[in-house]
């Protein structure tokens, strides 16, 4: 009973632990020099996309986690937790089905760097996605979570 009770969670246990808790996009924003190297949740749907050569840079519309890691539509639509964020992944680690992804659970290490000001950048180590029906769910895992990521140097971050 427990294996089948832990197959069915949003996030493994591992990265649960590993992440700060409670965080929130908002929280992020507003003191995301505390939370630089540190892993954190968040929910959001992907709304673009850009890449170069090496690297592929995710724009994700935050959608606040409930208390089973599950993204859903912030309370308020105008509000600092409709925002956006900025998952960095190398391009030879995506799966396919990433853009049949209608909202996703994102666990990411913190990277101190922001787009357009305000929109911070986190190195993706775990993605699970939801899609239209159950054929197109995933899973994206990257790296070992124990290896501590940096920004690549040669992606242009607008900042």
């Amino acid at each position: 009973m427990t294996a089948w009770l832990g197959g069915c969670s949003a996030v493994p246990r591992r990265y649960v632990w590993m992440a700060e808790p409670g965080v929130t996009l908002t929280a992020l924003t507003a003191r995301q020099e505390s939370y630089v190297g540190k892993v954190v949740l968040l929910g959001g749907t992907i709304i673009e996309e850009e890449e170069d050569e090496q690297y592929l840079l995710l724009r994700v519309k935050n959608r606040p986690l409930d208390q089973d890691y599950m993204p859903h539509r912030p309370i308020d639509s105008a509000g600092p937790e409709a925002g956006s964020y900025w998952v960095i992944v190398a391009k030879q680690q995506v799966p396919l089905k990433y853009r049949d992804w209608a909202r996703t659970t994102v666990v990411g290490r913190v990277t101190g760097t922001t787009l357009f000001k305000t929109e911070p950048v986190l190195v993706l180590l775990y993605m699970r996605g939801w899609g239209a029906s159950p054929d197109h769910d995933g899973v994206w895992e990257t790296i070992d979570p124990n290896y501590v990521p940096s920004v690549p140097g040669g992606i242009d971050l607008k900042n």
